[in-house]
């Protein structure tokens, strides 16, 4: 079977992806159709159509012209013994195998065409080809929520069932797209194990994770110095897993920057290095947080005030809250305890739990032993009364055991406040 060389040229005059859509055996049927009506004298049928004017092509590669364009039949054929000589100069094979494989006499190159050969879907391909497959990441490319990550990634699913909040951690700024990409065998895991072998307690991850998840950025090497460090310090195994878990930044910091914070409460508090632990272990957020609001806290104790150095120490060891409290919450408890309820800087540096508790229930507390006469803060008077026990009994033990009254006289007297 051979293809004249006219009909290759309007077979290929479309780009090759839209003329290959037709099948070989179709293309071939065509192809012969055409030259048994050139060998019999006979013109090549055309579908003629008109659209706007215009000269259009059919999705086979057939022409179709307007009326006004077409040539008469007697014209063409006087053109027709003209033709089927250019015939035997110009026919080619046509093989059976593929449309892309003509002939070097009108090859794609000489046209200006482009030889695109796709790989059938059944064709086998050997191994090395398999790997270097890339299949797309199933993971969508963008969203406001981790909700459609959850179930396609190892990381976001382990972090759920320890309980960590991603709805939380979302809301954060780019802490989302850092757990995505995080890797759950090689980045995630390693700090678990970690965690879990320094005493952290299973039931505490997910919301140590939660208000840290910058703790899986870090190293492992940095970790380990860390902890190595305040071991030097000695501070107990049992206290660093105590301290991570109230703390959960603790581990974020440099050496150099814990043995700083160490430093500072060392000197500018004049406790031992045993006070400083018993101190640091009970709130680690010391080590964490600003030193300012601290450094601020134990100028209004000393200069507004008043308490002496050795008071300052003990009001500190006791409740370490006092060195992070707010400043306004903390003038006023300290103004009505001292200069409304009358009792002295001693006192109040004895139990200085007072300055740690509600305003509110000392102020209503005070008024209603007032109101019953019972209002003695003095230990060398009688019916003393103390600030502990002012403030840290129950309602119903406040009402029996010290202002002598009923709790239902208490609450109707709070509704007269």
């Amino acid at each position: 079977m051979h293809l004249c060389q006219r009909c290759v040229s309007l077979l290929l005059s479309r780009p090759l992806s839209a003329a290959l859509q037709p099948s070989t055996r179709t293309l071939q049927q065509r192809s012969h159709h055409v030259l048994l009506q050139l060998s019999r004298g006979q013109p090549p049928v055309h579908s003629l159509t008109q659209r706007h004017g215009r000269e259009t092509w059919t999705s086979f590669g057939r022409r179709n012209l307007t009326d006004h364009q077409a040539a008469s039949s007697e014209l063409y054929n006087n053109k027709t013994d003209l033709a089927q000589r250019e015939v035997g100069k110009h026919v080619v094979p046509l093989e059976n195998s593929n449309v892309h494989q003509i002939s070097s006499q009108a090859s794609l190159s000489d046209i200006g065409l482009d030889a695109v050969v796709r790989p059938s879907p059944l064709q086998e391909i050997s191994e090395e080809e398999a790997v270097q497959i890339q299949v797309p990441s199933a993971l969508p490319p963008d969203s406001f929520t981790l909700r459609p990550y959850v179930d396609k990634s190892e990381t976001l699913s382990k972090l759920v069932q320890l309980g960590v909040n991603l709805w939380e951690l979302e809301r954060r700024p780019n802490v989302g797209s850092m757990l995505v990409r995080l890797d759950f065998h090689a980045d995630v895991a390693p700090k678990l194990l970690f965690l879990k072998d320094l005493g952290v307690e299973e039931s505490k991850l997910g919301t140590l994770l939660t208000k840290n998840p910058f703790i899986l950025t870090e190293s492992l090497d940095n970790l380990e110095a860390r902890v190595s460090y305040l071991k030097t310090k000695k501070f107990s195994q049992e206290s660093v897993a105590a301290m991570v878990s109230k703390a959960p930044y603790l581990l974020n910091f440099s050496v150099e920057r814990l043995d700083n914070r160490l430093g500072f409460f060392q000197q500018h508090l004049g406790l031992s290095a045993e006070k400083t632990r018993n101190v640091v272990t009970r709130l680690p957020r010391l080590l964490c947080g600003s030193l300012e609001p601290i450094k601020e806290n134990l100028k209004v104790c000393e200069l507004e005030f008043g308490f002496r150095g050795n008071e300052i120490q003990h009001i500190v060891t006791t409740v370490p809250k006092v060195l992070i409290a707010n400043k306004r919450k903390l003038t006023q408890i300290f103004d009505f305890v001292h200069n409304t309820m009358d009792v002295p800087h001693s006192l109040i540096a004895k139990f200085p739990q007072v300055l740690n508790a509600k305003f509110l229930r000392i102020r209503e507390r005070h008024l209603f032993l007032e109101y019953l006469g019972r209002a003695q803060y003095q230990p060398s008077q009688p019916n003393y009364i103390s600030l502990d026990r002012l403030v840290f009994l129950p309602d119903d033990v406040f009402c029996s055991e010290v202002a002598l009254a009923t709790l239902e006289d208490f609450e109707r007297f709070q509704k007269t406040l």
